[in-house]
């Protein structure tokens, strides 16, 4: 039985199996990011790169297929500096939702801050109906889709609220529960379609801030300090074109083989 080569890598405790090559597949997906039987993680990238830039396919740990992912994108510019030796340089990452330009700082040795224009951030509406379950949502697209609600809630809502709203959406959704501490501070709890609960979600970072902006809840003015469970990104929402942009943590967990192939 040959041997999967990976690296297990990390932003704010949101966690991915990086691998070489085209798309896993979803089987083979699940199997790795299996927390008792596999390598456990909460999707699987697979990295390719060309001319054009730094191709990314993203699989959930169910193995359903986002069009993006924000901490993913970290992920893999840390991949690749890593194996470029780079302790700073910018790239283009190519994700299903289309590229991603990012510029990275670090140690060239697995840890690295890095800035991703993750484009505009669309708000589409209410989601489903004005309120649900005592929440209204807003549905915010990042590329991939977001419903945002800002009502007080109690962290246990999330667990019943969040499957419910994936479910009941066409092609799922990832759910945010937030609270407005100030116009530049916003803490945030995530449930992510095909995952669950997770410690963080670029993406659903830079759907919170630009909701919050939107709402006028948050300015457009200076960076928004998104808390997630796992720790803080740095969101900043253009006030003309709506352009999110994310500035947060990769660091590389480990390396190995696994059989599992």
């Amino acid at each position: 039985m040959s041997g999967l080569e990976f690296e297990k890598w990390q932003g704010l405790g949101n966690d991915f199996v990086v691998v070489r090559g085209g798309d896993p597949g979803a089987e083979l997906a699940a199997r790795l990011c299996d927390r008792r039987r596999g390598i456990g993680a909460d999707g699987v990238i697979a990295i390719a790169e060309d001319a054009t830039g730094v191709r990314m396919i993203v699989r959930n740990a169910d193995g359903s297929r986002p069009e993006m992912c924000g901490n993913g994108v970290r992920c893999v510019v840390g991949s690749v500096a890593v194996r470029g030796g780079l302790v700073r340089g910018e790239l283009v990452v190519i994700a299903d939702a289309g590229p991603r330009h990012c510029s990275f700082e670090g140690d060239g040795a697995g840890s690295y801050r890095v800035t991703v224009a993750m484009g505009r951030a669309r708000l589409e509406g209410p989601v489903l109906t004005p309120a649900f379950e005592g929440h209204a949502f807003v549905r915010v697209d990042l590329g991939n889709p977001h419903a945002v609600s800002f009502d007080p809630h109690l962290d246990a809502d999330l667990d019943r609220i969040g499957p419910l709203l994936e479910a009941g959406t066409p092609g799922g959704i990832n759910v945010e529960l937030c609270r407005v501490v100030h116009s530049t501070r916003i803490e945030v709890i995530v449930w992510e379609r095909g995952c669950g609960r997770t410690e963080a979600c670029g993406t659903g970072a830079c759907a919170v801030a630009a909701a919050a902006v939107a709402a006028g809840l948050a300015s457009a003015k200076e960076a928004i300090e998104v808390v997630l469970p796992g720790g803080a990104l740095a969101i900043t929402i253009d006030a003309h074109t709506g352009i999110a942009t994310m500035r947060g943590p990769a660091e590389l967990a480990f390396r190995g083989t696994t059989n599992l192939d």
